[in-house]
């Protein structure tokens, strides 16, 4: 799978891509990711990729045409208009909650190009005719699309088959395809610490109580911590 990523801070991500699962996708071949300076596609020679507002207002925001050509140039062959190669998302807080379900949606691409969102915003013609996607990481306000865009590339990597070990991993933790609540909680070495000890019958070794008692301690966990999860759980499972 390859990884564009559009952004005005293209040394933002030399830390976060050379760790963890995304490097190993990168070395293994898994992953080609591609860092893009949206400066490249600035015409003056200032390299200006923003300007203030129409109507007044704070800030600034990115223009369309250094984006426009920037993405064009990059899965049309620089043809305007030309078709795309890719899947184009835009970062914004703005956007749709990203979610698990999202990143194995997007994991199903050859191609996806992430723009980077900055100062106050993104001229709202890349959002309507550019991006295929507009993707918050939460309902939150960043300086930038820079660590989301991190965020997403983390989560769509580790789905892609070969990167993780275990590939049933990605089945059974929180929020996957089938499940609707958090993962159990869970437990190692050693049994007691603190006197805080493991709960009995994860020792035991009888797989259909360990089985129960992950699925009632999920629950519990979800109703505790995301309570939001559990309606929309309980929903699903009145409606089957």
């Amino acid at each position: 799978m390859i990884f564009h990523v559009l952004t005005i801070f293209p040394g933002f991500f030399q830390g976060p891509f050379e760790h963890g699962v995304v490097a190993k996708a990168i070395q293994a071949g898994i992953l080609d990711l591609q860092v893009h300076d949206l400066r490249n596609w600035a015409k003056d020679r200032h390299k200006t990729v923003d300007d203030r507002p129409f109507g007044g207002g704070e800030g600034m925001l990115l223009k369309a045409e250094p984006i426009f050509e920037a993405v064009e140039s990059i899965l049309a062959g620089g043809v305007p208009g030309g078709a795309r190669s890719g899947h184009v998302v835009l970062l914004s807080a703005q956007g749709r909650l990203f979610s698990q379900e999202t990143a194995r949606r997007f994991a199903m691409f050859d191609e996806l190009l992430l723009i980077c969102g900055r100062y106050e915003g993104v001229d709202e013609r890349v959002a309507q005719y550019l991006a295929d996607d507009e993707i918050s990481i939460g309902d939150y306000v960043l300086s930038g699309g820079e660590l989301p865009a991190a965020v997403v590339v983390d989560a769509v990597a580790r789905l892609l088959p070969g990167v993780l070990g275990n590939e049933a991993s990605t089945v059974q933790e929180s929020f996957s395809a089938g499940k609707g609540i958090l993962d159990c909680p869970q437990y190692t070495r050693p049994a007691e610490y603190r006197g805080w000890r493991v709960p009995d019958v994860l020792l035991g070794g009888h797989h259909a109580e360990i089985r129960k008692w992950r699925r009632q301690a999920a629950l519990e966990k979800t109703a505790r911590l995301r309570s939001d999860l559990l309606k929309s759980f309980e929903k699903e499972c009145d409606d089957e």
